[in-house]
């Protein structure tokens, strides 16, 4: 690693001037993929700006038809959350799921979704969800926050404070891992709600996306032979050592009809 100035505010708006003062800072917020970076002699920031050490940005509530989940929170404290499993618990199979052991207990929701790594699966279940981010500066819907490969709407000193989902009336996720990283190569989260389903594709693109034909067949008929015959176009997915954009079309089509058929 290369030298930087390590700070551990104890609140938000400490935190909050931190990087705003920093040359060239970085938040931690897991350390998932920036320690491995840092390590490599990837990044050189100024200023290590650790959140780890602030309360408010942590725990999971509900609110009527609405959790919300601190940024700070563990995937595996949302994976073993009784208020996630009973409400959402297509969110709570996701966080379950992601990675190893390791990587769920330091790993955070709101570290994953400010990365936005194309392969993660917490970027399906906020698309699919009609998730809002909320930040130190203002409230973001998924479909804005989501912006490219590694891409998000966030500001240089801007900090992910908590996500809100709306609670739909069923919901799953079921993805194609990776067998070593556990990335998904193909995942896919179905949320059906009041305003309609909603369907979101990560792995198999640069970025997260809804796949809105699906849900328009969905919308008729929930079903998942309502899927039958339809796929995303290969030319518009990723091809790479681990799926060629062909079999990732073939995934999405897959892992929607099960997805689909295990909300019951």
């Amino acid at each position: 690693m290369y030298e930087f100035n390590y700070q551990s505010p104890k609140s938000l708006q400490d935190a909050i001037q931190a990087i705003a003062g920093a040359e060239d800072g970085k938040l931690l917020a897991g350390g998932m993929t920036l320690v491995p970076t840092l390590k490599q002699r990837l990044a050189r920031p100024s200023d290590l700006v650790d959140l780890g050490r602030i309360p408010e940005l942590k725990g999971i509530k509900r609110d009527g038809n609405t959790i919300t989940i601190g940024a700070m929170t563990t995937h595996a404290e949302v994976g073993a959350s009784d208020v996630v499993n009973s409400a959402i618990p297509g969110l709570a199979w996701l966080a379950g799921n992601i990675g190893d052991p390791a990587v769920r207990h330091r790993g955070t929701i709101g570290g994953s979704i400010s990365n936005n790594d194309p392969a993660a699966d917490y970027p399906a279940a906020l698309l699919a969800l009609g998730a809002t981010v909320h930040t130190s500066k203002r409230q973001l819907s998924a479909a804005d926050f989501f912006v490219g490969m590694f891409e998000t709407a966030l500001e240089p000193d801007e900090i992910v404070t908590a996500v809100s989902f709306p609670i739909p009336e069923k919901s799953d996720y079921q993805k194609f891992r990776n067998p070593a990283s556990r990335y998904a190569v193909v995942g896919v989260f179905v949320a059906k709600t009041a305003q309609g389903v909603r369907v979101a594709v990560t792995g198999a693109g640069p970025s997260v996306f809804r796949a809105t034909e699906f849900e328009a067949a969905l919308d008729k008929n929930f079903t998942a032979s309502a899927l039958d015959g339809l796929k995303i176009p290969a030319d518009e997915l990723n091809s790479d050592i681990h799926a060629s954009a062909e079999y990732r079309s073939h995934l999405v089509t897959v892992f929607a009809k099960r997805a689909v058929a295990a909300t019951g």
